[in-house]
């Protein structure tokens, strides 16, 4: 007969353990401390084992059967159900362990060698303000796409619209990781880029190309009064077109004046690349008297006030604003302005340009060509684009250029 609720209800403790069979090797011992627990005898490989199936009354009768019989299956599979039960355990106890934020800082960890310090710290921050709290506790394994949207859509909701992107891409790479590392199965940051609000465009103020001679003559005539090294910085930005935090944050040790070259190096640049900058002959004039005054300091535009440090990144743009520009032009700006003179006015490939203001290649073709990509013919249409500026400044007119290489 099989075993029945009440018989495993009424079984009352003797002094020794004993059995109460069920049927198919599942049944109930009965301890002398009146605790009663389900097992299953069964044999694998030749050798007689045991299961545990749970603790009466808190496993059912029904729940034992049912867990004896989901034993049974493994067993028709040639699988041991206490080597399935141990790496269950295993499993969930990883699961547990394994939370999106535990991942997350592993994959930082992992990569932050390829980064800045400075964007090491950005990234790590921007996780535990944003998403830590959110889906941070959560196994990796288990996380949902709706689940990230949610946390994604609160740091839209206060107007972050490109960090929120910025947050789905690191969702992104972490998933990948977790996949690689056998922690994850799925990647639910992979296309919920579509539910978030686009990014909206910064359009940084920049002059029309027939106000040049307007912003040349008020930087000569300085009637702000402002420091030399800050009008040298607005001339260095107009001719070189470089980034403003590429330029305030240049060293003596980049230049080599003899040679008419600048090389920023990779690290600072936003492409992480080595980017070369051809000097002309009015760029290498400026950085003489530069040097003449700061040689001293690392810096070739030393901070005002703390010259162990470099200018300050608002130094331009507020220098700009008491010149009478402002709204009207950046720091930013010049190098809008010199792309869209230069492609007005010159007859330089578009590609010219575009590699001297070091733009991502678009392709894995152009990402094949080293730093010095057209560099000769970057060499010529820098000196032709400050010849042009001198022409524009003592004439008060924006002329047609007459390309010299």
């Amino acid at each position: 007969m099989s075993l029945t609720n009440l018989e495993c209800k009424n079984a009352k403790s003797r002094d020794k353990p004993y059995k109460l069979a069920g049927g198919r090797g599942l049944y109930l011992q009965i301890m002398p401390n009146n605790s009663k627990y389900w097992r299953m005898k069964y044999r694998f490989n030749s050798k007689e084992k045991l299961l545990a199936l749970g603790v009466y009354p808190e496993i059912s009768l029904k729940e034992a059967e049912e867990r004896c019989t989901e034993a049974r299956k493994l067993l028709d599979q040639n699988i041991d159900p206490n080597q399935e039960k141990q790496s269950q355990k295993q499993n969930a106890e990883s699961k547990f362990e394994n939370t999106f934020e535990v991942v997350a800082r592993q994959w930082h960890e992992n990569f932050k060698h390829k980064w800045t310090d400075r964007h090491a710290k950005t990234v790590i921050h921007r996780m535990e303000i944003d998403l830590f709290s959110e889906i941070g506790f959560l196994p990796i394994s288990d996380i949902k796409p709706i689940q990230i949207i949610n946390a994604l859509k609160k740091v839209q909701k206060r107007g972050a619209f490109e960090p929120a992107h910025r947050l789905r891409q690191y969702c992104d790479q972490i998933f990948k990781y977790a996949i690689i590392s056998e922690l994850a199965m799925l990647n639910p940051a992979s296309e919920i880029g579509m539910v978030l609000q686009p990014v909206k465009k910064k359009h940084y103020a920049c002059l029309d190309v027939k106000e040049i001679p307007e912003l040349l003559h008020a930087i000569e005539r300085n009637d702000a009064r402002l420091h030399l090294d800050t009008r040298q910085a607005m001339k260095l930005l107009m001719l070189t077109f470089v980034r403003t935090k590429e330029l305030i944050e240049a060293k003596w040790q980049e230049f080599d004046l003899e040679n008419a070259q600048w090389v920023i190096p990779a690290e600072r640049m936003k492409m992480r690349n080595d980017h070369i900058v051809p000097l002309s002959t009015q760029a290498i004039e400026i950085l003489s008297d530069l040097k003449a005054r700061n040689v001293r300091w690392e810096w070739v535009f030393p901070g005002h006030h703390s010259p162990r440090k470099h200018m300050s990144n608002n130094t331009v743009l507020k220098g700009l604003e008491r010149l009478g520009f402002k709204g009207r032009m950046t720091g930013h700006g010049f190098r809008a302005l010199a792309m869209t003179t230069i492609k007005e006015k010159l007859d330089y490939r578009h590609e010219v340009i575009d590699r001297q203001l070091a733009h991502a290649p678009k392709s894995m073709v152009q990402r094949a060509y080293d730093r010095a990509q057209f560099l000769d013919e970057r060499k010529v249409m820098m000196q032709d684009w400050s010849d042009y500026l001198d022409t524009a400044s003592q004439t008060s007119q924006v002329l047609p250029f007459i390309k010299k290489g």
